[in-house]
């Protein structure tokens, strides 16, 4: 299996954690808000009654805020972070379905999507002996090959997890709720699961520096 501890994150990736935070999370924010304030939006903006309701007014903002995220990261970072763009691609073509077609089904199916396509990307990797988490999270830390193979199993599994969550919300429940489990109830699910991880990265952490000196 190859390793993953030789994969470093930029300088630009060090240097702005907490634009890549606000890059990640303001699309959502603006969905969620969009959506709870639908109504008003349209009073105030005419034009944005061509989409539809509010979940494809929400959904119409979400889309061109996460394309202006995606072009400030080019910017800012010098690269486009492998989620975010995924992500965003997804976004684009689902959203665009959803209000095209008026069903938003498909806005709706795109966690499923990005969630089970991660996670049968990392597991698949690791059946051809690639561990390709390091890849997906532009590397925040270097571990050794078993770090990588154990957090890379775990990790899939969770974006396994998250597609069937999301699947079981947005089937029984109502679009509000569906939203507001999108923005508020999977990032702290996310966090939750990332710090139970800290003691598989603490144990398996390597220092770059350290080894090359040797």
């Amino acid at each position: 299996m190859s390793t993953e501890s030789d994969i470093t994150p930029s300088a630009a990736d060090r240097h702005h954690p907490l634009l890549k935070l606000a890059l990640e999370l303001g699309p959502l924010m603006i969905f969620f808000f969009a959506n709870l304030r639908g109504q008003w939006l349209v009073e105030k903006f005419p034009a944005l009654s061509e989409l539809g309701g509010p979940l494809f007014v929400a959904t119409g903002l979400f889309m061109a805020a996460t394309i202006l995220s995606l072009i400030v990261s080019k910017i800012v970072l010098g690269h486009l972070p492998i989620m975010p763009f995924v992500s965003g691609i997804v976004v684009v073509i689902f959203g665009s379905l959803s209000i095209w077609l008026q069903n938003e089904t498909f806005i709706k199916m795109k966690p499923t999507i990005v969630n089970a396509l991660f996670g049968v990307a990392l597991l698949g990797g690791l059946a051809f002996g690639r561990s390709l988490l390091g890849y997906v999270f532009n590397a925040a830390f270097q571990l050794d090959a078993e770090g990588w193979r154990k957090l890379t199993i775990r990790w899939g599994i969770f974006f396994l997890f998250l597609a069937v969550l999301n699947e079981v919300v947005w089937r029984n429940f109502s679009d509000d709720t569906w939203v507001a489990f999108k923005v508020w109830g999977t990032m702290p699910i996310t966090i939750i699961f990332t710090l139970a991880q800290m003691p598989l990265v603490l144990k398996h952490s390597v220092n770059l520096e350290t080894d090359g000196e040797k």
